[in-house]
């Protein structure tokens, strides 16, 4: 999330198009998302606060799930904002651009504060948390689940293996160690959090075909950067490598896993 004197992400992998994102990403952000709120198990009525909302995948299963009373998504791209606002199911959330490490809100406005894989994005990420607990009403929850990038857990992790291996640097958020769930403890920590608790999530999405996999997981603004320097010699080698580390053989439905870190805490009373 971003404003001009706070940039959350390097632009090369800024997210822009809502449905390139609900194909690539947003099946993976609701499965792995259902799990999270199901852990977080929260009362009904509470006002929410969805940090990185992106286009309103995660927005959408908080309402669906947990009955708020009120949810706010925040993030800095307009055309996703655009996508959340037209997305079915999120009419009653209000979405703003905005920064993650300067929330336009007033102390204790929430009762919970969420941030659904976005962490790694925030450049600063204890000013990130520092500002959920500050928005958050005592007793609130302040909870997030990230991708375990540095524990290979990321959905994309074999294109990016394979991007490395013939000599391609993919973008990177700015600060892939704070999914770590170490960091992730310290961060709730530092932030003056309480009753920390910490797990690992597990899942998996199918595909239709090794193709349909291809198609949703190079939509990325990382990989679709690292595809338009490439020859179309180059581009159908990594689509043989990646789908050598996968070990696909013929055609027909496909499943992959990908591993998330979550937390949550309370502001103290």
């Amino acid at each position: 999330m971003q404003q001009k004197d706070h940039p959350m992400t390097d632009a090369s992998i800024r997210f822009n198009d809502g449905a390139a994102y609900e194909r690539m990403m947003g099946g993976w952000s609701r499965i792995a998302g259902d799990v999270f709120l199901d852990w977080l198990a929260p009362r009904p009525d509470l006002a929410w606060v969805d940090i990185g909302c992106g286009n309103g995948a995660f927005t959408q299963s908080i309402i669906e799930r947990c009955r708020p009373s009120r949810v706010e998504g925040i993030d800095p791209s307009d055309p996703q904002l655009a996508y959340a606002r037209s997305r079915a199911g999120t009419e009653m959330a209000t979405f703003t651009k905005g920064d993650a490490m300067a929330l336009p809100f007033a102390d204790r406005t929430f009762d919970a504060a969420v941030m659904a894989l976005v962490i790694f994005f925030v450049p600063e990420p204890a000013r990130g948390v520092a500002e959920m607990a500050r928005v958050t009403a005592p007793g609130g929850l302040v909870a997030a689940y990230a991708w375990d990038m540095a524990g290979g857990g990321f959905p994309l992790q074999p294109l990016l293996t394979e991007l490395l291996a013939m000599g391609h640097q993919p973008s990177m958020p700015p600060s892939p160690d704070a999914s770590k769930l170490d960091a992730m403890q310290q961060l709730w920590s530092g932030a003056g959090l309480v009753e920390i608790e910490s797990r690992t999530i597990s899942v998996q999405r199918s595909f239709t075909d090794f193709d349909d996999y291809w198609g949703a997981s190079t939509l990325g603004p990382s990989v679709a950067a690292a595809l338009t320097s490439m020859t179309p010699a180059e581009i159908d080698q990594f689509k043989s490598r990646v789908r050598a580390n996968l070990k696909v053989g013929g055609a027909g439905p496909l499943t992959f896993s990908a591993r998330a870190n979550a937390i949550k805490g309370r502001v103290p009373k």
